[in-house]
């Protein structure tokens, strides 16, 4: 398939610029994925959806404060955007400057923190930090959150609750898992109460999940990779739900990309690694019977993965009618529930 095929016009209007008044304040678009049927309602009405016995899996990765500004021993300004923390000193990173740092260039970010630039991984930088502190340590006081680029103001205090899941645990991601943006804690205590299962998985969400597939045919791109954690817990709970005919949801893309990641081998697997893992229409899942989504950009590899997973003309009639019904797009918008 072409790149083209995933284009669409969206008004720049539809495009959330901040979250609804309260995290299940938002509209849900249900998408059957075997006959493209339709429906319009709230996010408030998920529990009326599930049944007892259903899993809810979600990504309970937190986003850190990655983004950094400095400048190089020569002035120049630089802008650091932390994409992968390897150790308490050191970094992957995306470095924004008038030229790029070569090896062996000092940086003071945040006016305090000294940093050596060790030398390249791909488009990444690697990133020595020279103090004492831990990484995560400078990141929480001196770093500011990442918004993702569509969303154009800068961050404010609202932004440090709103773009995290309540159930955020882990610290690691660069961009929230936002399907799991909608949920408060009184609907994961309804939820739980009505007998619907809560597990969880780890994938920290790269600043790549935003970039466009810039290739024509979308078989020559090179999808980016992000680390992953499959619980055993969370392994025992979705097999016994497969055996006993239970639906599994995935909450998010992200969380659908860990366990199918996990499942290669025809059988969901515990434990951590690296995916690159790249699903476009043709796709056999696996793990996933379900997926809670927001809306997603065009021409991304996000839109190719619910198009494997709804089908390519139900996914393209749902986006349709989700800009004439006015639908908010993207990491503060409205979500989608799709059946497989």
């Amino acid at each position: 398939m072409r790149t083209e095929d995933f284009d669409y016009h969206l008004p720049d209007e539809l495009i959330a610029q901040y979250p609804a008044n309260q995290r299940a304040g938002s509209r849900l678009l249900t998408l059957d994925g075997g006959t493209g049927g339709m429906a319009d309602r709230q996010f408030k009405d998920l529990p009326a959806l599930l049944r007892a016995g259903d899993v809810l899996v979600f990504n309970n990765t937190k986003v850190i404060k990655a983004r950094l500004f400095g400048q190089k021993e020569s002035g120049g300004q630089v802008e650091v955007l932390v994409e992968r923390i390897i150790n308490q000193h050191e970094v992957l990173a995306h470095v924004r400057a008038s030229r790029s740092p070569k090896s062996g260039t000092l940086l003071t970010l945040a006016e305090r923190w000294r940093v050596e630039m060790v030398g390249r991984n791909g488009e990444l930088f690697h990133l020595r930090f020279l103090d004492d502190e831990d990484v995560f340590a400078i990141l929480e006081t001196s770093g500011r959150l990442p918004l993702p680029p569509y969303i154009e103001h800068n961050p404010e205090a609202d932004d440090e609750t709103r773009y995290q899941t309540v159930y955020a645990q882990k610290p690691g991601a660069v961009a929230a898992p936002t399907a799991g943006l909608h949920f408060d804690e009184v609907m994961l205590t309804d939820l739980r109460n009505m007998g619907v299962v809560t597990c969880e998985v780890t994938l920290h969400v790269g600043a790549g999940t935003f970039q466009p597939v810039r290739v024509d045919d979308i078989a020559d791109h090179t999808m980016h990779s992000e680390w992953y954690e499959i619980p055993a817990e969370t392994v025992d709970i979705i097999r016994r739900a497969k055996a006993e005919g239970r639906c599994v949801t995935a909450v998010g893309t992200t969380s659908l990309r860990a366990l199918e990641a996990a499942s290669q081998s025809g059988r969901l697997i515990a434990g951590q690694g690296e995916t690159d893992i790249f699903i476009t229409p043709g796709y056999q899942f696996q793990t996933v019977d379900r997926l809670l989504t927001n809306f997603h950009l065009p021409r991304s590899t996000l839109l190719m993965l619910v198009s494997a997973f709804a089908g390519y003309d139900h996914i393209r009639g749902a986006y349709q009618h989700a800009v004439a019904a006015r639908y908010r797009f993207f990491s503060y918008g409205d979500a989608m529930l799709i059946t497989k």
